[in-house]
């Protein structure tokens, strides 16, 4: 049976009076992909700033390797977000340092490594994300691709359980994104890492998922969950094929 990492229980997602997402249940399973998607609007980034502690929800919980994030304070919270990695989207690397410095950063923060320590085990996550000889250049030098994966290297130094990524593949070119879910597919298989990505690329969900979700901004809720090849095969909800076959309801016979 499969061991659940993540328990998101009666969750309900508000910015004041404006609901966004209401009173949904989901696990996500350790060492899976798992893919939160959806059309414009439905809450997927909401849900991924929860998840990842940035807001508390206007109810339930949300559960990390068995913890509550929602409502941890303090150094309880601190242990909590130590062992989760987030690259956002644009990548949020600071421009004042180098790329070696930026994937340094979570280790000076929350380790009493030495300083040579931290220097090899920054050097070895650019060397896993395939940034070797790019260590001394500031974020500007590098491409789209590059910067996601100095994001992604930085997510990974203090060894997460689970890595949340933000729509990893936006702006990307199709051999970049390629090998940026390539790379996705060899860390989890190597590391035994559990990944949470929010994403609405097709090829990169077909690539990646072993499971998604699919959220809709008028139910406010979760409208389909399971393996996407099946869904976009099978599923007779109509937003639902509309997504995954990239079809207008004309072309579906709406």
């Amino acid at each position: 049976m499969a061991e659940t990492i993540i328990n998101v229980k009666d969750f309900t997602a508000a910015y004041g009076d404006n609901v966004i997402i209401d009173n949904i249940n989901f696990d996500v399973y350790k060492g899976e992909k798992f893919i939160i998607l959806g059309g414009s609007g439905c809450g997927k980034s909401t849900l991924l700033k929860h998840m990842i502690g940035l807001y508390r929800p206007a109810n339930g919980s949300i559960l990390i390797e068995g913890e509550n994030i929602s409502k941890a304070e303090g150094q309880e919270r601190i242990e909590i977000l130590k062992n989760i990695g987030v690259a956002y989207q644009l990548g949020a690397l600071f421009g004042s340092m180098s790329v070696l410095e930026n994937v340094r950063l979570p280790l000076e923060e929350y380790t009493d490594l030495n300083n040579d320590s931290i220097d090899l085990i920054a050097r070895m996550k650019l060397n896993i994300v395939g940034l070797t000889g790019s260590e001394d250049k500031s974020p500007s030098e590098l491409s789209g691709g590059m910067i996601k994966r100095a994001a992604l290297a930085r997510a990974m130094a203090l060894d997460p359980d689970i890595l949340f990524l933000d729509e990893p593949s936006a702006g990307l070119d199709p051999i970049t994104s390629a090998e940026l879910d390539q790379l996705i597919n060899q860390l989890a298989k190597s590391l035994g890492v559990t990944f949470v990505i929010v994403t609405h690329e097709l090829n990169s969900i077909y690539n990646i998922a072993d499971r998604v979700i699919m959220l809709d901004k008028s139910t406010k809720g979760i409208i389909a969950t399971g393996d996407p090849e099946y869904l976009r095969d099978n599923s007779e909800i109509p937003i639902v094929q509309k997504f995954f076959k990239r079809q207008t309801d004309e072309q579906l016979g709406g």
